[in-house]
């Protein structure tokens, strides 16, 4: 764990913060790179960057204060304390995509085409969000014996939920598999046909993070699946149908640009 970044006089700078805002800054660079395979102008891409990262913050901020409310219920104040960490992926995802859609449908753009354009962008941002999460010593994995188990520090959340036993750094595994998925959605993205990077992106997210899940051990699971998992369950079909129908429908990326 590496939660302090550093200081600016009484200013407490959390490595939280700093990944998930350089995780922010390289989607932004990635979309407004990109931008043109969805034909947005480069303002088009700039609001709807905003749009994307005040709806995700929200939303991520808005499932994780649900899913952990009795923390925060004699602390209210708490809640505005996102640099401490406490996000949830999924909810971000959902509300950010929820916004694209609305911001597209007003401003007549192409809706699945501006998705496969932040889909390389969401992966590297999540990956980076991730590497955070290693940091702060949240979301931690279950003990294992493989010599990359990782050993939290004496007083630790994770260190005292499992007496000091060396966990999966499975923060890491989702960050990996992120990075490494990117260039997939890239390549998607220039090659493919329409919405078959976002598609993807969709299926594969799904089957990865219910693995993910069976490795994590900073919840308690109150059904045989955890929330994430259910969701993940969702995800995949919707991604392989949806993949399935532009492979077959979809316009290439060289028609869409002319």
């Amino acid at each position: 764990m590496y939660p302090i970044a550093f200081h600016i006089g009484r200013l407490t700078i959390r490595m939280y913060g700093v990944m998930a805002a350089l995780g922010f800054l390289a989607g932004c660079f990635l979309v407004t790179k990109l931008r043109k395979y969805a034909k947005m102008s480069a303002d088009q891409a700039s609001v709807s960057l905003f749009v994307a990262m005040a709806a995700g913050i929200i939303g991520a901020r808005v499932f994780y204060v649900i899913q952990f409310f009795e923390f925060y219920r004699n602390d209210l104040w708490k809640i505005f304390r996102i640099d401490q960490g406490g996000l949830v992926f999924y909810g971000g995802f959902l509300f950010a995509i929820g916004a694209l859609i609305l911001y597209c449908r007003r401003t007549k753009l192409d809706f699945v085409r501006v998705l496969d354009v932040y889909t390389p962008a969401i992966a590297v941002a999540h990956a980076c969000g991730r590497i955070g999460c290693f940091f702060n010593g949240c979301c931690y994995g279950k003990p294992t014996t493989l010599p990359w188990g990782v050993n939290y520090p004496a007083g630790s959340d994770a260190a005292r939920h499992f007496n000091g036993a060396a966990l999966h750094p499975v923060q890491l595994y989702e960050a990996g598999e992120a990075l490494l998925l990117f260039w997939l959605y890239l390549y998607l993205l220039r090659r493919g046909k329409r919405g078959m990077a976002m598609s993807a992106y969709l299926a594969i997210y799904g089957v990865l993070r219910f693995c993910n899940e069976l490795l994590r051990g900073d919840h308690l699971r109150t059904l045989v699946l955890t929330q994430a998992q259910f969701i993940g369950l969702a995800l995949v079909p919707i991604g392989v149908i949806l993949f399935i129908y532009f492979a077959r429908h979809g316009q290439q990326t060289s028609d869409i640009q002319h």
